[in-house]
């Protein structure tokens, strides 16, 4: 359990010291990966430049935010109501991207429709019409961390 406590406060710490300058959601809510921050947060003087030390203000800024006790240190109950918010967040966002019909829930049409690329057909590498074992462990590693899958990615998805 220790370690476990060690490895998620290392994460935490990544995602605390992790900046994205300009990380915003576009018109067509795309998924962007890691903290949204417009750069006139972090800009705190308003001059038009980000500073060293306007980047450690912001990451004490988000630390303290996420230290809801106050003590200088990062809890498990901390952390946890950090990742459930941003995980709210993300759900929120998903059912206002594919809600297609507005009733704020999404049916298996909705979800299955969100998947405007043809998984199959890109872990079908071999274009057989069947998936391998050896194609899906290949595709398997992949999943879910955007920008393609595998390494034989096909462009006409």
């Amino acid at each position: 359990m220790e370690n476990t406590g060690k490895i998620i406060c290392l994460g935490v710490a990544i995602m605390l010291g992790t900046v994205s300058v300009g990380a915003a959601d576009t018109d067509k809510g795309e998924r962007m990966h890691g903290p949204r921050h417009s750069f006139e947060e972090i800009d705190t003087n308003a001059d038009g430049q980000i500073t060293r030390e306007e980047i450690a203000a912001h990451r004490a800024d988000r630390f303290a935010a996420v230290d809801t006790d106050g003590d200088g240190a990062l809890s498990e109950a901390e952390l946890t109501a950090q990742a459930e918010a941003r995980t709210a967040r993300r759900v929120a966002r998903m059912i206002k991207r594919h809600d297609a019909n507005g009733d704020g829930v999404l049916s298996q049409e909705e979800m299955e429709s969100r998947h405007k690329r043809d998984h199959f057909k890109r872990m079908d590498t071999d274009g057989d019409g069947a998936i391998s074992a050896e194609e899906f462990a290949e595709f398997k590693p992949h999943r879910g961390h955007g920008k393609g899958h595998g390494k034989n990615k096909k462009s006409a998805d």
